[in-house]
C-alpha cells in the first residue's frame, strides 16, 4: 500500500480524535510527511474522546480521566476532593471531548516534530 493511501486511511479512522479546526492542519502536515515516516502514525498512542468521556462520567470523581490525560497533579487533587464535591466532575465531563482532541493534536504535532 502506498504512503498516501496509508495516510488517508489513518485520517479516516482517526478523524474523530481531532477537532474540525485541527483537521485541516493535520491533513496539510500529513500530506508533507515523507513516505518513510508514515510509520510514525502507527506508533502514536492517541486517546479515544468517546472512551475518555465515559471514563470522565463514571470515574471522574476519582480523577481517573485526569490521570489518563497526564494531569497527575490535578488527578490527585480531584481524587482527594471527590471530584470537587461533584462539581469538578461535572465540569470535566462537559469539557472532556475538546481537551482530549487538543491533547491528541499536540501528540501528533510532537511526533511529527512540529510545535503548533
Amino acid at each position: 500500500m502506498e504512503g498516501n493511501e496509508k495516510i488517508n486511511m489513518w485520517l479516516m479512522s482517526h478523524s474523530s480524535y481531532f477537532s474540525p479546526e485541527h483537521m485541516a492542519v493535520v491533513q496539510e502536515e500529513l500530506a508533507k510527511l515523507p513516505e518513510n515516516k508514515a510509520n510514525v502514525l502507527l506508533s502514536l498512542q492517541l486517546k479515544n474522546p468517546t472512551t475518555m468521556l465515559i471514563i470522565a462520567i463514571f470515574l471522574g470523581s476519582l480523577g481517573v480521566d485526569r490521570f489518563m490525560l497526564g494531569d497527575v497533579g490535578l488527578g490527585v487533587a480531584k481524587l482527594l476532593t471527590s471530584g470537587g464535591c461533584g462539581i469538578w466532575t461535572i465540569i470535566d465531563a462537559v469539557t472532556t471531548l475538546p481537551r482530549v482532541r487538543e491533547k491528541n493534536f499536540q501528540e501528533l504535532m510532537l511526533a511529527l516534530g512540529l510545535n503548533k
